[in-house]
């Protein structure tokens, strides 16, 4: 909805905010939500018009909301990656009028001539699925930890940044992306986020865009690639 004089109003909490940025309607998220809890083994479920309330704060009455279902509150958690009460936020109290934009710091982690990806189990509407590691970077956090620990959570795979190759809009999924070379410092990669993904292995760079078309690679991250040192001297090969 936009004001007479064509304005979009502002978002009256942070959940409306992150889902304006998905480009999405609430129908649109409705239905998006409802998928993603049949594929992710969630019991909660959200209908049109309790989104509506929650991305209100409030009933239509203006009475406040009370507690959040917890199966929904859970999946809306895990949709977003951030806790229900930061979701509900009021847009207009200081404590969110510094609000980032969703960040992801996205890990290129080498060892050898080899990178490591994995593979998201669901397929989003923009058709991703093999994938560098990454995670969402939450407001103050650090994006070099969040590369590592996230590496580590999705793959068993230890590393550490060597430096930060760039920050770009993400052309398809619209977020702030990140992006940090890795030295693999010990670990095979398995597959240990089951939730995620279906796999998670190491291909030599010459191979990757057999998995990633290369359009969609992050420029620096190809130009890294062939010309980058094949890992640090410590580190195992």
């Amino acid at each position: 909805m936009r004001d007479l004089d064509g304005e979009q109003p502002a978002s009256r909490t942070l959940l409306e905010q992150l889902i304006r940025e998905r480009r999405q309607t609430f129908e649109e998220f409705a239905e998006f939500a409802e998928k993603f809890a049949r594929e992710h083994d969630e019991p909660g479920t959200l209908s049109v018009r309790h989104l509506s309330r929650l991305v209100a704060g409030a009933h239509p009455d203006g009475r406040p909301l009370g507690a959040v279902r917890p199966a929904t509150a859970r999946l809306l958690e895990h949709i977003f990656e951030l806790s229900i009460d930061e979701l509900l936020a009021q847009q207009d109290q200081p404590a969110v009028t510094a609000f980032q934009p969703l960040r992801v710091a996205v890990a290129i982690v080498v060892r050898g001539s080899e990178v490591l990806i994995v593979c998201r189990r669901i397929d989003d509407a923009n058709d991703i699925s093999w994938q560098f590691p990454a995670g969402v970077v939450k407001p103050g956090g650090s994006p070099t930890v969040v590369a590592v620990r996230e590496t580590f959570t999705e793959t068993d795979v230890h590393c550490v940044v060597r430096h930060k190759l760039g920050t770009r809009l993400h052309p398809t999924t619209g977020v702030i992306c990140e992006y940090f070379i890795c030295d693999h410092v010990a670990g095979e990669a398995r597959n240990a986020d089951v939730v995620e993904n279906v796999a998670a292995i190491w291909v030599d760079r010459a191979d990757l865009t057999r998995f990633m078309p290369a359009a969609q690679i992050y420029g620096p991250i190809v130009r890294a690639l062939r010309t980058e040192p094949e890992g640090l001297a410590g580190g195992e090969q």
